[in-house]
């Protein structure tokens, strides 16, 4: 029932990451938010379970639940309407992967887990996330299909400076994630005590 709960509200806080149809403006910005997004979610339940079991794997497990979860919600929406027409892929998987990795080979060795556990996931999520990227379909024909009402002043996109602080959004969530993926392997740990 734990690992249940807490994979649905992980899931639930991670659902729209990836769907950068409904980001067409925002598309490099929200992508590089919501990679940083996926690493916390995805490190926090996933140290707090693994070291809640000690058993390594649990974190891909935990990944996965997530994974099936949103594949579920994802299905919903696509009956409903909404302009799916790719499937999500399991970016958390592999993360996941090594942070089991990690746990196993340092000998459940905590301290590890969170410094080299949380780089990892840190580094490696928005890699893998550009494969949901690479998977959308073209935003401006998804545009002219799916006409958007006209946002609020306060919701209207700024044009990105591309090049004024970094030029790649996977080197920028990277970069984020590794310093913040290892603070949310901590807090995860820390949940246990």
């Amino acid at each position: 029932l734990f690992i249940v709960v807490v994979a649905v509200n992980s899931t639930l806080l991670t659902i729209n990451a990836g769907d950068y149809i409904f980001y067409t403006d925002w598309a490099w910005t929200s992508y590089t938010v919501f990679s940083i997004s996926q690493t916390l979610m995805l490190i926090v339940g996933a140290t707090y379970y693994l070291t809640f079991t000690g058993v390594p794997g649990t974190a891909t497990y935990y990944a996965l639940i997530m994974t099936v979860y949103t594949w579920i919600a994802k299905a919903a929406w696509f009956s409903l309407g909404y302009p799916y027409d790719f499937i999500v892929t399991p970016v958390w998987l592999p993360s996941a992967m090594l942070l089991d990795l990690v746990y196993w080979a340092t000998k459940k060795n905590k301290h590890s887990l969170i410094l080299f556990g949380g780089v990892l996931v840190g580094m490696s999520l928005p890699l893998f996330n550009m494969v949901n990227l690479i998977t959308v379909a073209d935003p401006l024909e998804t545009a002219f299909k799916y006409p958007r009402p006209t946002l609020p002043p306060y919701m209207t996109p700024i044009e990105p400076q591309v090049g004024k602080f970094c030029n790649s959004p996977v080197a920028l969530g990277a970069g984020a994630g590794a310093v913040l993926g290892c603070t949310f392997a901590a807090l995860g740990c820390k949940l246990n005590t």
